[in-house]
Formats: structure tokens, C-alpha cells, sequence
């Protein structure tokens, strides 16, 4: 049960969602002075939140049953043909989706980092229009979510993307034509795209938190929803955090909330983090935000680097797929192949 729903003061809820206490559980193990010390109020006014807690959390209880309510057990073969059968977003470059199984999988949740200028934020608008592609072209034929954490977001590159993959299916078709196979009607248009993804600014890490708890209402009354961006996920996190427990426990809190919506509504969630240094061994390394423990929320890593004047991509990170680099492009059309003479070059 979340805290939202405790006979508090607005204010009390707002400063429990703003501290990482989300949930009743969350409450449990807390003590009222640490309570106190983290949400800045009198012990006095933390023992009463708690007393509430605990009365509601019994209610659920008596509500429910002692005994805890189990989903069925799932064999192990049933996992295998589940994992067989999930469906896939392509990259649009068809090096990166070999060594990924197919392209970005549904039901997970995969993190994309890497320095600045690598392409993390153009990925993530590909994915966004890609989601999109109808399954009679083999796409998934769904919708997107883009949550903003840095404002870079840039909807004239969407634009461009969007015109881009509308160009590949009208291709598609007139090569099908040439075969003599019945073509596809393309109905959507460049702007089609544009309206299928949902975007979300978000200024503060509180703002992020909130729309983060918002995603299963809002995904369950948008059936389509397929793929969730998240650019960054650590924007938020890096800046006005003296107190490193606090960060942990709203991150693993998001972490949790994030794999439990792929697996709900069979979506991708798709993580875009930055770069920081580590001293390791003697020398500064770079690795990706957050430490080592927040790599354990995604099922997927997936680290982008330069090598030379070429952009890849490696999976250092996967329960299912094994540890390769692909070379990858971002040209004016999106991510596409790599070619030999690919530069850094500014696109806009």
C-alpha cells in the first residue's frame, strides 16, 4: 500500500515521498527518530505518522488475510518459451540488434551510458519512434513514454527520425511491389509518430519520484504504452545529496518500481546514465553513475565508447545474452549502421 493513501497532512505525505518513504513497508524498520532526521520534523509528529502506518498497514492485513497472497509458481520452462517469445524494439542498426538478440527486449529493464556526445539521448528518441513501428513491417506497433531529466529532448530530431523510418516502410513496400508480394498500406505519417510519444519534464529528483510512482496508472490506462525512456536517470541524483542512505533508498525504490512496471505491462524501460571516474588500481577509470550497487538494477548494461572516431556499443551486463561490441552510426537519419568514414560530427 503506498504512503499516499495514509490520513496525513498534505505536506507530511509530500515530505514521506520526497525522504524515499513510498510504501507501508518502507515504514516498517524505521525508527521515529531517524524518521524525524529525515524528514525535518519533531519526534513526537514522526511516532504519530508511524502509529498511523502501522494501524492501516494491520487493517490491510485483517483485509487480505494473514497469510501473504502468492502469484502461482512458473517452471522453468515456461521462463525459457516467455523469454523465447518476447518481443523486441530494433536500434534501426542491425549490428547493435545482432548482438542484443534482436534489439532492445520487452519485460526488462536496460541501461544505456556513456560519455557525453556518444549518442545516448539520440538512442533514446530512436527507440521512442522505432517502438512504433507496426507489426505487419515487424515492429511492436506501440507507444512510448520520454521522461526528461536534462532538457535534452530535442522534438525537431524526433521529427527527423520520424520522417526517416516513415521513409524506410514506404521503401519497404515498393520493395515488396518489386517482388510481386502484396504490399502494406502505410498509414501513419511523420507526425503520427510524434503524437505516440508522451514526454515528461521533470526539474527536481522529488518531480522525478513522483511521476515515476505515477507510470502504472498512467501506462494502465494507455494499453500501448511499449517502451519508457528515462534521460538520465542519474541527472537528479549527482547534485544536493549530503545524505548517501537517503540516495540509495530512492534509488533502489525507483529501481524496484521500474522492473516490477516491464514485467506488469510486458514494456521496455530503457535507463540513459552518464559517465563519472573511478580509482582503480592505481589510475582513474571512467564507469558508469551511481556505484556499483545501482548496477544491479537493470537486467541489462549496455556501456557506448569511442574507439577512435567510431562509436560502439558493449554489453558488460546480461543474464541472457553474452559480452560483445558493435560498432554503431548517428547520422541524420538516426542510429544506423556504422561506415568506414563515420566522424564526430555535430547533426544539427
Amino acid at each position: 500500500m503506498e504512503v499516499s493513501s495514509l490520513p496525513i497532512s498534505a505536506s507530511q505525505r509530500a515530505k514521506l515521498l520526497s525522504a524515499g518513504y513510498t510504501s507501508l513497508s518502507s515504514l516498517s524498520s524505521v525508527s521515529p527518530s531517524r524518521l524525524a532526521q529525515d524528514l525535518k520534523i519533531s519526534e513526537n509528529e514522526a511516532a504519530e505518522i508511524l502509529k498511523i502506518a502501522s494501524r492501516r498497514s494491520g487493517l490491510e492485513k485483517i483485509e487480505t488475510g494473514s497469510h501473504p497472497i502468492m502469484n502461482g509458481a512458473q517452471t522453468a520452462w515456461e521462463m525459457l518459451h516467455e523469454e523465447e517469445s518476447s518481443i523486441c524494439i530494433t536500434t534501426s542498426c542491425s549490428d547493435l540488434d545482432e548482438i542484443l538478440g534482436g534489439g532492445i527486449r520487452c519485460k526488462e529493464v536496460t541501461e544505456i551510458g556513456g560519455v557525453p556526445g556518444i549518442g545516448k539521448t539520440q538512442l533514446g528518441i530512436q527507440l521512442a519512434v522505432n517502438v512504433q513501428i507496426p507489426a505487419d513491417y515487424g515492429g511492436v506497433g506501440g507507444k512510448a513514454i520520454y521522461i526528461d531529466t536534462e532538457g535534452s529532448f530535442m522534438v525537431e530530431r524526433a521529427l527527423q527520425i520520424a520522417e526517416a523510418c516513415y521513409e524506410d516502410m514506404v521503401e519497404y513496400n515498393s520493395l515488396l511491389r518489386k517482388d510481386s508480394v502484396a504490399a502494406y498500406q502505410v498509414d501513419k505519417q511523420p507526425k503520427d509518430f510524434l503524437e505516440n510519444i508522451f514526454y515528461f519534464r521533470v526539474c527536481t529528483y522529488t518531480e522525478q519520484i513522483a511521476v515515476i510512482n505515477y507510470l502504472e496508472k498512467f501506462v494502465s490506462e494507455h494499453k500501448d504504452i511499449k517502451v519508457v525512456v528515462i534521460d538520465s536517470i542519474t541527472f537528479h541524483f549527482r547534485q544536493d545529496f549530503e545524505d548517501m542512505a537517503l540516495r540509495t533508498r530512492l534509488l533502489s525504490g525507483m529501481a524496484l518500481k521500474l522492473m516490477k512496471l516491464a514485467k506488469k505491462f510486458n514494456l521496455a524501460v530503457v535507463l540513459l546514465n552518464q559517465v563519472t571516474t573511478k580509482y582503480n588500481e592505481g589510475s582513474f577509470q571512467l564507469t558508469l553513475a551511481l556505484g556499483d550497487s545501482w548496477a544491479h538494477a537493470s537486467t541489462n548494461r549496455i556501456i557506448l565508447y569511442w574507439n577512435g572516431n567510431e562509436r560502439y556499443a558493449y554489453i558488460d551486463k546480461s543474464p541472457s545474452l553474452r559480452s560483445a561490441s558493435a560498432p554503431y552510426a548517428v547520422t541524420g537519419r538516426g542510429i544506423r549502421n556504422s561506415a568506414s568514414n563515420s566522424k564526430r560530427v555535430k547533426l544539427m
